[in-house]
C-alpha cells in the first residue's frame, strides 16, 4: 500500500483498536473531520493491530487494553518495539492504578477512560501525535509506588497537590533545574509539544528542542512521559497556576 498520506505528509494516520464496531465508528466518525487527521484505520483486535502497524506508517494509536486476542498494553509494547516514533493513546474502561502504570511503562503516551467526551479524546489524540503527554479526568498515577517502576526514577506515587513548585521545596534531582526549565517541565508535564512550547515563549523549536534535552539529563529520564510523571509526582503546579 502507498506510504503517501492522503492531504500531506505531514498529517496524521490514526489507528483505532477496539473490538466494538459502535466505538471505532464513532471515533472515526469525529476524526475523519479533523483537519489534523490524514487518514483514520481500524483493527479489532491484537493481531489486527500488529499487522496494521506492520503494512502502515501510524502516527497514533488509539489502544483498548481488553480485547478479544490479548492485552492492548502488551500489543502496544509490541509495536512500539516495531515503531518506536508511534504514539499511543490507551483508551479502556479499565479504571485501575496498576494498569495505568504497566501502560506507561509500556511507552504508552497518554491513559484515557472511555467514558471521556469524545471531543476530548480527539483533543487527546492530536496532544500524543505531537509529542505530548495526556492522562485523562480520573486517572491517577498512585499504583506508581516505591520502589520506582523500571525507566520512572523517583515516582513515589503520592499525591501531586502536597508540593508546591518552588525551586527551594523541589526534591532532587528536580532541584537543578533553572527557572526556564522549570516553566519547560510544566509544560511538558501539562502535555505540550516543542513547538507548542516554542510559540509560548517565542523561541525557536530548537531552543525549545536543545532547553528538553537539558532538562532530561538533569532529571535522568529518556523521555516526555518519565518527566512529566516526575514532575507531576513532585507536585510541581500546572502552567499558570498557583497552589492554593
Amino acid at each position: 500500500m502507498d506510504d503517501a498520506a492522503p492531504g500531506g505528509p505531514d498529517l496524521a494516520r490514526v489507528l483505532i483498536v477496539d473490538d466494538h464496531p459502535v466505538v471505532r465508528r464513532g471515533l472515526r466518525a469525529m476524526l475523519d473531520g479533523e483537519p489534523w487527521v490524514a487518514r483514520v484505520l481500524e483493527a479489532a483486535s491484537c493481531a489486527d493491530a500488529l499487522a496494521t502497524v506492520a503494512h502502515e506508517q501510524v502516527t497514533v494509536v488509539a489502544m483498548d487494553i481488553a480485547l478479544p486476542d490479548g492485552d492492548g498494553v502488551q500489543a502496544a509494547a509490541r509495536i512500539l518495539r516495531h515503531r518506536p516514533g508511534t504514539a499511543v493513546l490507551m483508551l479502556t474502561m479499565a479504571d485501575d492504578d496498576a494498569v495505568v502504570a504497566r501502560a506507561l511503562q509500556a511507552g504508552a503516551r497518554g491513559y484515557l477512560l472511555k467514558d471521556t467526551d469524545p471531543d476530548v479524546v480527539v483533543d487527546a489524540l492530536r496532544t500524543v501525535a505531537a509529542g505530548g503527554l495526556v492522562l485523562g479526568p480520573g486517572v491517577r498515577l498512585t499504583g506508581l509506588a516505591d520502589p520506582a517502576p523500571a525507566g520512572l526514577p523517583g515516582l513515589t506515587g503520592r499525591s501531586a497537590a502536597g508540593s508546591a513548585g518552588s525551586a527551594a521545596r523541589l526534591p532532587s534531582p528536580l532541584h537543578q533545574l533553572t527557572a526556564r526549565e522549570r516553566e519547560i517541565l510544566r509544560h511538558i508535564a501539562a502535555g505540550e509539544g516543542n513547538a507548542q512550547i516554542a510559540r509560548r515563549f517565542g523561541v525557536s523549536d530548537k531552543t525549545v528542542r536543545n532547553q528538553v534535552s537539558a532538562v532530561f539529563a538533569k532529571l535522568g529520564v529518556s523521555d516526555r512521559v518519565q518527566a512529566a510523571l516526575l514532575a507531576r509526582d513532585a507536585g510541581m503546579t500546572p502552567p499558570g497556576r498557583q497552589v492554593q
